[in-house]
């Protein structure tokens, strides 16, 4: 029977060819334009690591008090003595603290120029925390961060650069005249966005790290920081004298992440967090309750101080639907006069015993010819879309959006159920065709 209402609709296409080509190029339109849109929007938003997403957290403490707080949410990055707290409690199966830095690399061949390279001061946790994938080597030990050891942990790309790929683990170079071994090179690692340091830099999709040395190495070496500092949401550029200043002080520098495996281990965590605070306002550190969030990852990047998903794709996905509503408008009116047009036909075929559901059948499976026949010009159109995006939006976004099988199959749903749900109020008027007044009215 499918076949024969698939028959019917190709007849129908030959009979009313500009029209049916219209509604098929509005479709396209409309489900391309959304598809572009949402392939940005996917590649900013989605979650980075969903396989534990649910048990990362970023704790937050509130060392600026209700009057220099933002709109009462503590910082975002922690002090030097909250972050050291929280390191050294160990209430969480791992804990991990870092921040950005800049360095300088000497190469073995003097007659290569020194070169700079960004860099992450991370705790030992850091790589199972975040299931970094290694080309050679590992990770430094807990032992290596207590003995601030000079180790350090390269990049694919730094390694192909300094070694030609070659497996570097335990050869040596050189950062600020400083002499570190490597212990691991990573795999193609780089998860986009960045989401562990989102908060101590600025570029959550670019400025890929070559670069993971010991928090405690960089902080005894006094590496200041190429991320955010500031003292409070009053005073960005404090005057701090010397590094024991800045140690010292309630500037929020440091980013942090805890894993907890269980809700259980969460809310005890939180509860910590708490009776943390509430210690430091007993000491007469604090002279305001306990102020403290807890967040997992997804619930950190959505933060609106953040911006990690730009504005300009959340405003993109909103005038792409707003096309994609325009365009079934009008795809509705198009149906309509192209469905009406044959109420002499419908009235014939009623007046032979043809019932409603089958005039449904009928035009329904029509409309959805019409909406594959449009998901495929969308994906065409999807496809030629991707190939300029980079000139719309941040390149370094642009990059990350794939025309993948999901998006592909997407394309193509969206337009046929979209076709169909336009369909449905034509569809009903043409099921009202009353067959004795149409063969009254033809003769």
């Amino acid at each position: 029977m499918f076949a024969y209402y698939l028959d019917l609709a190709l007849r129908s296409f030959r009979r009313s060819k500009a029209l049916t080509a219209l509604v098929i190029v509005l479709m396209g339109c409309g489900v391309a334009t959304c598809m572009v849109s949402f392939a940005v929007f996917r590649a900013a938003a989605a979650d980075p690591i969903p396989w534990k997403s649910n048990q990362l957290f970023v704790p937050q403490i509130d060392n600026f008090g209700p009057a220099h707080n933002w709109k009462g949410e503590p910082p975002i990055l922690l002090s030097y003595t909250d972050a050291m707290a929280l390191l050294h409690a160990r209430q969480a199966k791992r804990q991990v603290l870092i921040y950005g830095s800049k360095w300088t690399l000497l190469p073995d061949d003097a007659r290569q120029p020194p070169f700079p390279q960004e860099g992450d001061a991370v705790s030992s946790d850091f790589f199972a925390m975040f299931d970094a994938r290694f080309r050679y080597g590992g990770g430094w030990s807990v032992h290596d961060d207590d003995q601030r050891a000079a180790v350090v942990v390269i990049s694919s790309a730094l390694n192909q650069k300094l070694f030609g790929g070659a497996d570097s683990v335990g050869r040596e170079i050189s950062l600020d005249a400083h002499v570190y071994r490597i212990v691991g090179v990573l795999d193609d690692w780089e998860p986009r966005p960045r989401f562990f340091d989102v908060a101590s830099t600025y570029y959550p999709f670019d400025h890929p790290r070559q670069l993971y040395l010991p928090f405690s190495r960089a902080i005894d070496l006094q590496k200041a920081t190429s991320g955010q500092f500031y003292c409070s949401t009053n005073t960005v550029d404090p005057d701090l004298p010397d590094w024991s200043s800045v140690l010292h002080s309630e500037c929020a520098w440091i980013a942090a992440w805890v894993e907890l495996p269980t809700r259980t281990d969460a809310a005890r965590y939180r509860d910590w967090l708490r009776n943390y605070a509430a210690e430091q306002q007993r000491l007469g550190r604090f002279a305001w309750p306990p102020n403290v969030r807890l967040s997992d990852v997804m619930q950190w990047l959505h933060q609106d101080n953040f911006y990690v998903i730009p504005k300009a794709s959340e405003l993109s996905m909103i005038v792409s639907v707003s096309f994609l509503l325009i365009c079934l408008v009008n795809v509705i009116g198009l149906m309509l006069a192209r469905f009406m047009r044959r109420a002499p036909e419908i009235g014939v075929r009623r007046a032979l015993g043809a019932s409603r559901g089958v005039i449904y059948r009928q035009f329904l499976t029509e409309a959805a010819a019409i909406g594959l026949a449009g998901g495929v010009l969308g994906l065409l159109l999807t496809a030629l879309g991707m190939a300029g995006i980079g000139k719309v939006f941040e390149p370094e976004i642009a990059r990350q959006a794939r025309l993948d099988a999901s998006l592909f199959l997407l394309t193509v749903l969206v337009a046929v159920l979209a076709t169909l749900i336009a369909a449905l109020y034509p569809t009903w008027r043409a099921a009202q065709v009353q067959p004795a007044w149409q063969l009254k009215s033809n003769g």
